[in-house]
């Protein structure tokens, strides 16, 4: 009864410190509510007339969706990068940024979720995947193996975190053999979330564009770059804006993951544009439509020569000491490898392994306002909720926020 009257406690001061701040965070929050509505109406819009709304067809079923569901896939997998210095290298400059770091982990993790439901429809067929009601086909079908991957990997980031700041509230010290074991097992299952996410496509036979034994080890690489730099990112903004110190080492530090995965991202694109472009074959076709264009059908060609330029210049600044020191060129450089990976990893990898179809008609997609406004909606609700997690999670580290008995 004690715990459950700690955790009440917990609530209330929570709901309390959220609901306080200076003008700029309500602005803030007024305008993530907003835009959060205005998705609302968008997916309200969906739900009545179907995915007929959207720009997907029976040619290219997969969009703005799932492009953005494979990123943030790899954003959640990135707090790994700060979770095994801090806990199982004992490396006390990353322990300031890692309840940061599994907070962004948690926020985007629940929009990957959302995204599937939006993709699907609606939520009335998320029947079809509970076990023993539905059709849940485990081990054989690798949907089921990320269904199980990624609310695993939910339970780990929101347990650990929870466990670490309910003993800090109560001015207690967590316990290591408590938390340690999760911790190790996170690390394990945030590479699994990313490699069970790249099986998922590389099993699709029919889509030659991800039949790369390179997909997993890349996805790596990519979410090793991009979920660091915006967790730089998001720190900048932290210690400009709250009492929360973070230090110039701590940031360095991780700006340092960014770089060397940034570079094996790099390495890994010339090798796969080597085997796409050296000695093409009729499963090439997707590769040339993306860098190229096929039958003057060119929608891609700004978008993933914007990406490659974008990921070249950064990982050229990341690369000079003196740049990446300079923590204001440092911010940049992550802000355009967000960008860059983003597009990369979205419409550079989800569009065109369904264009051209198995008869070889090109049908591109263009995402229609709908989808945009959803798919901002629903990056509105994960900033929203990373926005109360990490103004929980500061109070308490803090001090403000403590049990009174």
């Amino acid at each position: 009864m004690k715990q459950l009257k700690v955790f009440g406690s917990l609530v209330k001061d929570s709901l309390d410190i959220i609901t306080r701040g200076s003008k700029k965070y309500h602005l803030w929050m007024a305008f993530l509510t907003l835009v959060i509505l205005i998705g609302m109406y968008c997916y309200s819009i969906q739900l009545e007339h179907g995915l007929s709304v959207t720009g997907m067809t029976d040619r290219v079923s997969w969009g703005l969706y799932i492009s953005n569901f494979t990123f943030l896939v790899g954003v959640a997998a990135a707090a790994v990068m700060l979770v095994m210095p801090t806990y199982v290298l004992k490396d006390i400059d990353f322990k300031q940024a890692v309840l940061i770091g599994e907070g962004l982990a948690v926020a985007a993790l629940i929009m990957c979720l959302v995204f599937v439901i939006a993709d699907m429809g609606g939520p009335s067929v998320l029947w079809h995947m509970i076990p023993g009601i539905g059709v849940f086909n485990f081990p054989n079908s690798m949907l089921t193996w990320d269904v199980i991957v990624l609310n695993g990997y939910l339970f780990l980031n929101i347990s650990i975190p929870f466990y670490i700041l309910f003993k800090h509230y109560q001015g207690k010290e967590s316990k290591k053999s408590v938390y340690v074991p999760g911790a190790l097992l996170s690390v394990f299952w945030a590479v699994g979330i990313h490699l069970v996410t790249a099986f998922l496509y590389q099993g699709l036979q029919a889509r030659p564009f991800w039949n790369n034994a390179l997909l997993g080890p890349r996805f790596l690489a990519s979410a090793f770059a991009a979920g660091p730099a915006l967790i730089i990112l998001v720190l900048a903004i932290i210690r400009t804006f709250t009492a929360f110190k973070i230090e110039d080492k701590t940031i360095k530090k991780i700006a340092m993951v960014v770089t060397v995965a940034a570079q094996i991202n790099i390495i890994m694109l010339v090798s796969e544009l080597f085997k796409e472009f050296y000695a093409p074959t009729h499963h090439s076709e997707s590769a040339y439509y993306l860098f190229f264009g096929l039958d003057g059908k060119t929608a891609l060609l700004p978008w993933i020569w914007t990406a490659i330029s974008l990921n070249v210049i950064a990982t050229v600044i990341l690369t000079f000491h003196k740049l990446r020191n300079n923590l204001k060129v440092l911010y940049f450089a992550c802000f355009i490898l967000f960008i860059a990976i983003w597009i990369e990893k979205g419409f550079g990898l989800i569009v065109p392994g369904f264009i051209p179809g198995p008869y070889g008609k090109i049908a591109e997609y263009t995402p229609t306002g709908i989808e945009i406004g959803v798919t901002l909606g629903i990056w509105a609700l994960g900033a929203l909720i990373f926005t109360i997690l990490a103004k929980t999670a500061i109070g308490i580290e803090t001090g403000k926020l403590r049990y009174k008995k």
